[in-house]
C-alpha cells in the first residue's frame, strides 16, 4: 500500500525522514522529490530491493539504474578508478542534475547496472533527497518514480496517480514540486571526449565549460531514435508518453511553426479527430486570432522566451493530455538551446518520433 507523507520541501520533518529511510533499509521502496523529478528508491546494495523497482515500473531489467550518493565519501562504494580530471568536474558540479557514467564498484549489484560494468551515480541537489540517503546510509538507486513509459512524475500526486491501484509497499516523500521537471543530463566519461547520453538541466553548453573539451552528441541524444544498448537511463525504450497519440511540430523560422501548427490541427479536424494543442503562452496569443481553432482545448506549456518554464511544467502537460477527451495532442517544437535540448528529447520520445517538420 501507498504512505504518502508531506514534508518542507527545505526543512523536512526528520521523524518522517527516519520513517522513509526505514523502509529503505528493509528492502522496501520509496518515492521521494529531487530537484529534477520524483524518484522511486531502493538500497543500492540489495539487489532483491532493487529488482522491486523494476517490477513496480514495468521496466526491462537491462535499463539500469541511476544511484544517488549524499556526500563524495559516498562514491567509492559505488564507482572505480575515477581520474582526477572527473573527480574536478564532480566537486563543481556536486550536488546538482548531473549524472556520471564511471566504472562500476564490486559493490554495486548487477540489478543496479543492467549486468554492466559501468555505473550512473550522482549527488541530488534536494533537501529531502540528501536527508533520506544520509539517514538511510546506503547509496540509493532510483529511477524515476512513474510506470516505464509514461511521462515522469514532478509531482507526489503524479506517483499515486501510476500506483494508487497497485500492490506495492511504498512510501511517498511529498514535497510539493520538483525543480527542474526534466531528468538529470547523463554524461559517460569513460568515452573520451565525454558523450551526452541524455539531456537535461546541465546544459550542453554548460557542460563543454566545465569539461573545457566537446562533448560527443548522438543522435539519440536529441530524441531522434533509440540507442542500440540502453547504457544509462533514458536511453533504448519508449520513454514519458502519455497514453493519447502524440505528434510534434517542428520549424526553425517562428512564423512557418505558427502556420504548421495551424494547418497540422486543421488537418486532424477534416479526418473528424478531436485535437488539442500543447503551445507556450505566446503562441496560444498568436493562434487565438483564429477563429477556426477557438474551440481547441489549450494546454499551456510555459513561455517560449523561459524554456525553464516549458521544462518544469512538461511532464504535467503530457499527463494533462490523458485527462481530456481528445484522439490527439499537437506539442510546440523550441529551439535546442539551453535546456531546450532536454525539452525536444523528452517531446520527441513521448510522440514515438512522430515529427512534423517544415517544409525546407
Amino acid at each position: 500500500m501507498l504512505k504518502v507523507r508531506k514534508v518542507d520541501p527545505l526543512y523536512p520533518d526528520m521523524a518522517a525522514i527516519k520513517e522513509a529511510s526505514d523502509y529503505i533499509r528493509q528492502g522496501y521502496l520509496v518515492a521521494f522529490p529531487t530537484e529534477t523529478v520524483y524518484g522511486l528508491g531502493a538500497d543500492s546494495l540489495n539487489g532483491d530491493a532493487c529488482l522491486g523497482i523494476f517490477k513496480a515500473k514495468g521496466r526491462p531489467p537491462d535499463n539500469p539504474l541511476i544511484v544517488h550518493i549524499a556526500d563524495l565519501k559516498e562514491l567509492n562504494r559505488v564507482a572505480r578508478d575515477i581520474p582526477d580530471t572527473v573527480l574536478r568536474v564532480i566537486t563543481k558540479a556536486w550536488p546538482g542534475p548531473l549524472t556520471l557514467i564511471l566504472p562500476k564498484s564490486s559493490d554495486m549489484p548487477k540489478e543496479v547496472t543492467g549486468g554492466r560494468n559501468t555505473v550512473a551515480v550522482r549527488s541530488p541537489a534536494h533537501p529531502v533527497a540528501l536527508a533520506l540517503i544520509r539517514s538511510s546510509g546506503v547509496p540509493i538507486a532510483a529511477p524515476s518514480a512513474n510506470k516505464s513509459g509514461r511521462p515522469s512524475p514532478t509531482l507526489a500526486e503524479h506517483v499515486v496517480e501510476d500506483y494508487i491501484n497497485d500492490n506495492v509497499d511504498m512510501y511517498v516523500l511529498d514535497a510539493g514540486p520538483a525543480f527542474f521537471g526534466v531528468e538529470s543530463t547523463i554524461i559517460d566519461v569513460t568515452k573520451n571526449p565525454p558523450v551526452l547520453l541524455r539531456p537535461g538541466p546541465f546544459t550542453l553548453e554548460e557542460l563543454r565549460s566545465l569539461f573545457n573539451v566537446d562533448i560527443v552528441v548522438p543522435e539519440f541524444a536529441r530524441g531522434l531514435g533509440e540507442a542500440d544498448a540502453a547504457l544509462a537511463p533514458g536511453m533504448k525504450y519508449r520513454h514519458y508518453a502519455p497514453r493519447t497519440r502524440l505528434v510534434v511540430t517542428e520549424c526553425s523560422d517562428y512564423g512557418s511553426l505558427i502556420r504548421l501548427i495551424h494547418d497540422t490541427v486543421i488537418d486532424y479536424l477534416n479526418k473528424k479527430l478531436r485535437v488539442a494543442l500543447l503551445i507556450t503562452k505566446e503562441t496560444a496569443d498568436v493562434l487565438a486570432t483564429y477563429p477556426e481553432l477557438s474551440d481547441i482545448p489549450v494546454i499551456m506549456m510555459g513561455y517560449k522566451e523561459d524554456p525553464y518554464t516549458i521544462a518544469v511544467s512538461l511532464f504535467d502537460s503530457l499527463r494533462s493530455l490523458d485527462r481530456i477527451n481528445v484522439d490527439i495532442g499537437i506539442a510546440e517544437g523550441i529551439e535546442e538551446r539551453g535546456i531546450g535540448l532536454a525539452v525536444m528529447n523528452r517531446l520527441r520520445k513521448a510522440s514515438g518520433f512522430s515529427l512534423v517538420k517544415c517544409k525546407s
